[in-house]
């Protein structure tokens, strides 16, 4: 499974083959395998699993709900840029691993305490979810993009975004976009998830309050 782990972080989930997998283990055959996995989907299983396994947990949820919801998601954050095959993959698969369900439970306890029904913090926790992982998974399919034409910086990225600025200025329907790609500030997604996720905190809390008020 380590070897799996090992071929996608250098490949992405295209370059997952059991193939791969086995020629990274040494002189075997993709068939020999599956003495040890009944598929590729049940590899991709035991995968997902571990690399959740890398998230930091609180031991019990403590009275600054916030500050435990983020510190899960920014340890998740930090996990999927590990692992960017983990945000390709995540949802691939049935989500019933042991360590996945200890992280979801984590989440459930934080959001009943602070006065959600279970339905309510089932939400909650997914809509997290997908803010983090769709997130993730738009950062790693830019940086394929940006590794294909040679971007490698944030200041080569502007330098493209610049570049183009005379195309989408010339009809002269873009106005306030080309005055931004003329001297473009690019946020790094790390500071757009950290922005969108506090919007979404803000959200929920709201929420939670509106609730104790009923």
């Amino acid at each position: 499974m380590l070897a799996a782990v090992a071929v996608a972080d250098e490949g992405g989930a295209q370059a997952l083959t059991m193939t791969a997998v086995a020629r990274r283990l040494g002189p075997y055959s993709p068939m020999a395998l599956y003495r040890y996995v009944s598929s590729k989907d049940g590899l991709i299983d035991l995968m997902l699993d571990h690399a959740i396994a890398e998230i930091e947990l609180p031991a019990e949820p403590s009275r600054a709900w916030r500050s435990d919801i983020q510190r899960i998601a920014s340890s998740t954050w930090e996990m999927v840029m590990r692992h960017g095959w983990y945000a390709q993959l995540v949802y691939s698969r049935p989500p019933l691993g042991p360590n996945t369900m200890r992280r979801a439970e984590a989440l459930l306890q934080i959001l009943t305490r602070r006065g959600a029904s279970p339905d309510e913090a089932m939400t909650y926790a997914a809509l997290i979810d997908r803010t983090i992982f769709g997130s993730a998974l738009q950062d790693v399919e830019e940086r394929a993009m940006e590794q294909r034409y040679g971007l490698s910086s944030p200041g080569q990225v502007a330098d493209a975004i610049t570049a183009v600025r005379d195309l989408a200025a010339a009809s002269g329907d873009y106005p306030i976009l080309s005055a931004w790609m003329a001297d473009p500030k690019v946020a790094i997604p790390g500071e757009q998830f950290e922005l969108s996720f506090g919007f979404l905190l803000d959200g929920i809390a709201a929420r939670l309050r509106r609730r104790k008020r009923i």
